[in-house]
């Protein structure tokens, strides 16, 4: 009996992921990217000496990777390294006020009592109210389709409407946050959890509250080279899978007939399989490779996420004051959301991230005594702004925000850089609008209307990626793998491999 074959649009980590189960799953997997390299957003460069990871830059869950491992029968230990962050994140305030959040609860309870009057009990009920929704509800969301009756019935549903509070849904996560903290500092530290979706605290459900669990009560860690190793190492072990890659090699249709996908068109050539997965943007797959204008449509009732500007900074000096991961916070951050989602212009006092991972690698991401910034903003989804101007007028806000509480002059200390904003964001990785996590989770029911991991109108034809269920970052992207794996598993009748926790 012939294998049964497997299409995948797009090498993003979804993609990565989608090619590693489906080939476990005895499907004779191919992947066409249109770039020259796999990893989608999680890419790398070099310049002047300096390494910079191109897109996400935290780590955490690293046992979704060790999954992909362990039901491949591989050795991680063969492809994969990665160490715990002691510090989470390292907050500065405009009035000088400095948090070392450490990766621990007790520990950021003393942090937060000390520095910011806090009761210690309040963190560590929040913290674990926040385990308790990510255990009860979280998992739930992100291990099931929403979009399928049977999904219904099983035992988690049924536990998870138990444990849910109406506040979850219907009051903001800063509503709740204020509930807890009486420090607003304390609160704009929690509220900046809705970015990891590209939404906005003030609007985005209680239930968002559940994103810190994964920081705190379950740890930062660094995967060892860097980001790019997460993709150079999914990347093997598709191949050694038999995965097999076509890059610079642009899909231009999903063909279907009668409602059945068939296959896809490459460079003019029909490549038959009996799935295709898309680990394009929904929106880009119905507009431009299966030719259905209105339903893409559809997807654009949904309000997008932020995008972000990056600068890739290298600088001649070591900051013995920065951590791995850095935060300088903004004055008023209802007005820096209200410029990303209200008004979607630029807001001339962003909170500013810094990512440096030379921290760690010295000598592999930098040359001697010098570090290499990545340095992020929020930024509203390209509408057609003018990006020429807004770059300049975040690049002047940073470089002030820096000097103001790192009392350094630092742009004398920019020896070398390069920028990406939305536009090239879309380009680079079709994401409309340069989104970076598909639709925002700024309603009530924004879990239930992103797009299922499945079409409901064409049979064979499957979904992974940010943009659809359960949403953006590497964690939601590697489990809508899992989810359209196990749909897939059920629509074929194929050898099923249940990891160890099933």
């Amino acid at each position: 009996m012939l294998p049964k074959k497997a299409i995948i649009i797009g090498s993003g980590v979804a993609g990565l992921a989608s090619a590693i189960r489906l080939a476990v799953q005895d499907f004779e997997v191919i992947v066409f990217e249109k770039n020259n390299y796999p990893g989608g957003k999680l890419s790398d460069f070099y310049k002047d000496g300096f390494h910079f990871d191109a897109g996400p830059s935290l780590f955490v869950q690293p046992q979704n990777i060790e999954e992909l491992f362990a039901i491949a029968n591989e050795n991680i230990e063969n492809y994969f390294s990665y160490e715990p962050v002691p510090i989470a994140c390292k907050y500065f305030y405009e009035d000088g006020t400095i948090i070392n959040a450490p990766s621990n609860t007790n520990l950021l309870a003393k942090e937060l009592h000390e520095q910011l009057g806090e009761d210690e009990n309040a963190v560590k009920a929040y913290l674990q109210q926040s385990s308790n929704i990510y255990e009860n509800i979280g998992t739930v969301f992100l291990n099931f389709s929403l979009h399928k009756t049977a999904t219904l019935f099983q035992s988690a549903i049924i536990k998870a409407i138990r444990k849910s509070k109406l506040r979850y849904l219907f009051t903001s996560m800063n509503s709740e946050n204020k509930h807890f903290f009486k420090n607003e500092k304390t609160v704009q530290l929690f509220n900046r959890y809705a970015t990891y979706n590209g939404s906005n605290p003030y609007k985005a459900p209680a239930m968002l509250t559940l994103i810190p669990d994964l920081e705190f009560n379950n740890g930062v860690f660094y995967p060892k080279g860097g980001m790019i190793s997460i993709t150079k190492a999914l990347y093997q072990l598709a191949l050694k899978k038999g995965v097999q890659f076509h890059f610079n090699a642009s899909v231009k249709k999903i063909i279907e007939t009668d409602g059945i996908v068939k296959g896809v068109v490459v460079n003019d050539k029909n490549y038959f399989a009996d799935i295709v997965v898309s680990n394009v943007d929904a929106y880009f797959t119905y507009k431009n490779l299966l030719g259905k204008t209105e339903r893409a449509l559809k997807i654009l009732k949904q309000e997008r996420s932020s995008s972000a500007v990056i600068f890739y900074w290298g600088i001649n000096k070591n900051f013995d004051e920065l951590e791995l991961h850095n935060i300088f916070f903004s004055k008023n951050y209802k007005a820096e959301f209200d410029s990303l989602f209200t008004t979607k212009k630029v807001y001339n006092d962003p909170t500013v991230y810094i990512n440096i991972t030379s921290k760690l690698e010295p000598s592999q991401h930098a040359p001697g005594q010098k570090e290499n910034w990545f340095v992020m903003v929020n930024a509203p989804a390209n509408i057609g702004q003018n990006w020429g101007e807004y770059k300049n007028i975040y690049r002047k806000a940073i470089i002030d925000k820096l000097n103001n509480i790192l009392k350094i002059d630092v742009e004398p200390l920019i020896i070398t850089e390069e920028i990406l904003d939305p536009v090239t964001i879309e380009n680079k990785t079709s994401s409309y609008t340069g989104s970076l996590y598909g639709t925002s989770s700024n309603s009530r029911l924004a879990a239930f209307l992103r797009h299922p991991n499945f079409s409901k109108s064409i049979k064979g034809l499957y979904f992974v990626g940010g943009s659809v269920h359960p949403g953006g970052g590497i964690p939601l992207c590697l489990h809508s793998a899992k989810i359209m794996s196990h749909l897939v598993a059920k629509d074929f009748k194929t050898k099923k491999h249940f990891e160890a926790h099933h």
